[in-house]
């Protein structure tokens, strides 16, 4: 990573996709497209790199409650066994069939001021595992191309933004806080799933981890802002 006394400020777009967005979206957030102005707002700014990402699942994924007879999605858990190291396991909820490879679900929406994004990484390919962060999967059997992006730009802190902030938003940054990076969730351009249990507790367990939550209108954007002049 660049010395501290540098600023090289990236943008991660998670997940802004047609079938996490009312109102035809099969696991529509809600509100989900209410964020669309800010986000567009944040990818104005001078960030040294603007990634988006995408769910691209293949249609049998493990995460699909239709692929598990008798499972019912956003009640149903399933335990995914690590591909070829049996002692190791991972307990997941299971979900409606959402952002299948070629569908219009798994497109960008239209809201989304595509031409200022640098870079789109797709995650969640491998349909036997879970993929949450848009870094890896739980066991790293699937790791995607955004670590050496952000390497590669010399990155030092994290903004990120997208869809859902209880899952893929929240994971994301994780794994961007274990990467080494000031990491931030900006409030204004996320929605959460579960609303409620994410204000109460959710928000919390993120901070303990050593993520911030800032505003759009904060002095962490301020900074990048700032970058323009520089």
């Amino acid at each position: 990573m660049a010395a501290n006394s540098e600023f090289k400020p990236a943008i991660i777009v998670v997940d802004f996709q047609e079938d996490f967005c009312p109102p035809n979206g099969s696991l529509a957030v809600p509100q989900g497209r209410a964020i669309a102005p800010t986000i567009n707002s944040l990818l104005s700014l001078p960030f040294t790199i603007k990634i988006a990402t995408r769910d691209n699942h293949p249609p049998n994924h493990v995460s699909f409650a239709e692929n598990h007879p008798g499972a019912v999605a956003f009640q149903s858990r399933h335990t995914i066994i690590h591909p070829t190291d049996p002692s190791r396991s991972d307990t997941t909820l299971l979900w409606p069939t959402h952002c299948v490879q070629g569908t219009p679900g798994a497109e960008l929406v239209p809201e989304l001021d595509v031409s200022k994004v640098n870079v789109v990484v797709d995650k969640g390919m491998n349909p036997d595992v879970e993929m949450y962060s848009a870094f890896w999967d739980p066991f790293r059997v699937s790791v995607s191309s955004l670590g050496e992006a952000l390497k590669k730009a010399q990155v030092t802190d994290v903004f990120v933004v997208g869809l859902a902030a209880d899952f893929c938003v929240k994971a994301t940054a994780e794994s961007a806080v274990e990467e080494g990076y000031r990491t931030y969730i900006v409030e204004e351009g996320t929605r959460a799933v579960m609303k409620e249990a994410w204000e109460a507790e959710g928000k919390r367990e993120v901070e303990k981890k050593g993520i911030k939550f800032v505003s759009a209108d904060g002095h962490e954007i301020q900074r990048v802002k700032d970058l323009a002049e520089a």
